[in-house]
This record gives C-alpha cells, structure tokens and sequence, in this order.
C-alpha cells in the first residue's frame, strides 16, 4: 500500500483534457468523464436510494506530487484525503479520491472535512460559486490498485477514471473518480 493511498499502489499517468480527447474514448466512458452535474445525482437516477458511500481511508497526508501542484500545495503540506467507494446494495460503482488543502476546508466552513458517509457531490454541487476548472483522464490498469482496492471494487481489467479540480470562494479541491463496470453500464 502507498502511504499517500489505500486505493492506489502509485501516482497514475493523466491525459489532459484536449479538443478531440472525449472522441478517443469508449463512449461510455466519455459519457461519465464529460458529465458536468453531480455523479450521485446521475447515480441515484438510476439506483435510487440504494447508492450509499463507503468511507475507506479519511486522514491528513501529504498528496501525490501532481496532485500537490495541481492544487499549489507545498511539498509537505498535508491535505485531508478522503478515499471512499459508491456503491448500490454493495455493487461498486465508483471509488473516489478526494484531496482537500486547508484553506478549501476553512472557506467552506468545515462542511468537507466532516461529510460522514454523505456524498461529496451533493454537498459541493450545492454552492452557488462552484467552479469547474480542468479535468484530466487516467486508464490505470489492475497493477496500480492496492490489493484492498481490487477486491473492493472487483478490479479484474483496466479502470478508466477522471480528476477534476474544482473550486469553491477560489480554493481548490481535487476530486479524482475511477468508474466501476456496473457504473459504465449505465446509460
């Protein structure tokens, strides 16, 4: 297990978002990368109040370092780093990863550093001044998962998955989400 990580064993390799990209990927795929709304939302469209967060890892740790200088974090800031798992009736959907500063905590008034197991797509889809302000695509394959994140998720193939950087009152978060098969079967 990577001490940044319960869910990955390294760093993944990320695309950036360019004209064309969403063309190069599976439609599916391209359908849950480019959703602009809420990913629970789009999730309890379809499962309803089955979909439920399993919280898996939850501490204070220093990022990835693409991920530190996406957010502009220094070398040895430590951010709260939630790794959680979307499921209906214990079928994963999605695992999540997400890496909130300090000053992103304290803007939002604690609300993100104490979410239990509600969703965090629910809480920041909420603020009115929620910006999006890039994102990047990652095709990890079964070796860069934990052991855990593998039997969590029943990672038997390659999982594509998206990170976007958000921003509330002008302070990141970094919200990395890996999309599970019976998630892509959505539609």
């Amino acid at each position: 297990m990577s001490t940044q990580s319960l869910l990955l064993t390294r760093e993944p390799t990320w695309r950036e978002n360019r004209p064309g990209l969403r063309h190069t990927l599976p439609e599916s795929v391209a359908s849950w990368t480019y959703e602009s709304g809420s990913l629970t939302r789009r999730l309890r469209g379809y499962y309803g109040s089955a979909v439920k967060v399993k919280i898996l890892y939850h501490r204070w740790l220093t990022p990835f370092l693409s991920e530190r200088k996406l957010l502009n974090q220094a070398e040895h800031r430590y951010c709260l780093t939630r790794e959680v798992m979307l499921h209906a009736d214990g079928v994963p959907l999605i695992l999540a990863r997400t890496i909130l500063p300090e000053a992103t905590i304290r803007c939002a008034h604690r609300n993100l550093s104490h979410l239990g197991t509600r969703p965090l797509g629910e809480v920041i889809f909420s603020y009115p001044d929620l910006e999006r302000r890039e994102f990047q695509v990652a095709l990890l394959k079964p070796a860069a998962w934990s052991q855990a994140a593998l039997e969590w998720g029943a990672i038997q193939a390659p999982v594509w998955g998206r990170r976007t950087v958000y921003a509330i009152m002008h302070q990141p978060l970094l919200v990395n989400e890996f999309f599970m098969p019976a998630a892509l079967a959505i539609a």
